[in-house]
């Protein structure tokens, strides 16, 4: 009778299972019910408005001189982000000097292509043959000055190069692309570098590493998780901005042979749609190469961290660890 009234005693005492009712979220399903009406609408726009002409599209969007133009604005965008990069590593270093001279140029350079835009150093460098018809490279500057205050010829031009094959449109859109990136990077990396604990640098020069040791070993390498993420948004919009050189004008660019075909053929709006289509190809493919950069460079962080978390194990298992490791949650 005893052993009777302790088991019913127990089976009062244990807590009943929790019925888990999941959290109704009904302005969800109505979002998704405008959202799905609302793409259904552009869908349908887009397959029955004949002034898209998509025929005439594919027919044209894919010719030779196009995908030779979708070629030079790859090349563009390389060229650009690589000399922009590299520039911008150095202006960040040199804004960070404590050297005032250095700091005060890389600051002056800075400013000066952070405001002037794009289109307007594009154009600027395309017209620099006004300036000089030549330039003439020498070993001895103010070798002509000196030569008439003193009386005498001194030809110090060790060779010349004509501004027109210096300058083409290529070179002048790729300059004007490349020095106006690097004073974006250059404030993309220093905040990188101040990213960096201070404490790091102390402990590096401790060991005896140099300012350039410590720079390219240990500052940089932290530095480039944060600089990473920003610098692949400047490459998408490096990749855009090549359209700009249309201007200059590079005839061999994507944005400047879609424009020719709208207007050869009097079909404006469909190339304008096959420019969108080009630049969404291309800036989805920079997309997916910036998402495993920055996965490389998250390694040991905690967003990395959380990118590689284990699946859970099955639900209503209990995987609590108590003393020495065991379970003690678990069905035996």
């Amino acid at each position: 009778m005893t052993q009777v009234t302790e088991d019913t005693s127990a089976d009062r005492a244990r807590p009943e299972a929790i019925q888990a009712v999941p959290v109704r979220h009904p302005g969800r399903w109505v979002a998704v019910a405008v959202i799905a009406v609302l793409a259904a609408m552009f869908v349908h726009m887009l397959v029955t408005n004949e002034r898209f002409q998509w025929s005439f599209i594919v027919d044209n969007a894919f010719r030779p001189n196009i995908v030779h133009g979708v070629y030079t604005t790859v090349m563009l965008t390389v060229l650009a982000m690589i000399i922009g990069v590299a520039m911008g590593v150095v202006l960040a270093v040199m804004r960070l000097s404590p050297n005032p001279i250095l700091s005060g140029v890389a600051w002056l350079y800075t400013w000066f292509f952070r405001a002037v835009p794009r289109l307007v150093l594009a154009i600027l460098f395309g017209n620099m043959g006004i300036l000089y018809a030549q330039y003439d490279i020498g070993g001895i500057p103010f070798a002509g000055q000196l030569g008439d205050l003193l009386g005498v010829d001194i030809d110090g031009t060790l060779f010349s190069l004509d501004a027109r094959t210096l300058l083409t449109g290529f070179m002048a859109g790729l300059l004007a692309l490349a020095l106006s990136e690097a004073a974006y990077m250059a404030e993309i990396v220093r905040a990188g570098i101040l990213s960096v604990d201070p404490g790091q640098s102390e402990a590096a020069a401790a060991l005896g590493m140099s300012r350039f040791q410590t720079m390219r070993r240990i500052v940089l390498p932290q530095a480039m998780r944060v600089i990473v993420p920003p610098t692949g948004n400047e490459t998408i919009a490096m990749l855009k901005d090549t359209s700009l050189v249309a201007f200059v004008p590079v005839s061999d660019e994507l944005f400047f042979q879609l424009q020719a075909v709208g207007s050869r053929t009097f079909q404006v709006f469909p190339m304008l749609v096959a420019a969108c289509i080009w630049y969404l190809i291309l800036t989805s493919f920079l997309l997916v190469a910036q998402y495993y950069i920055e996965r490389y460079f998250a390694r040991g962080t905690a967003s990395g961290r959380a990118r590689r978390r284990p699946k859970l194990p099955a639900a209503g298992v209990d995987v609590g660890l108590g003393k020495g490791g065991e379970g003690e949650g678990n069905d035996r």
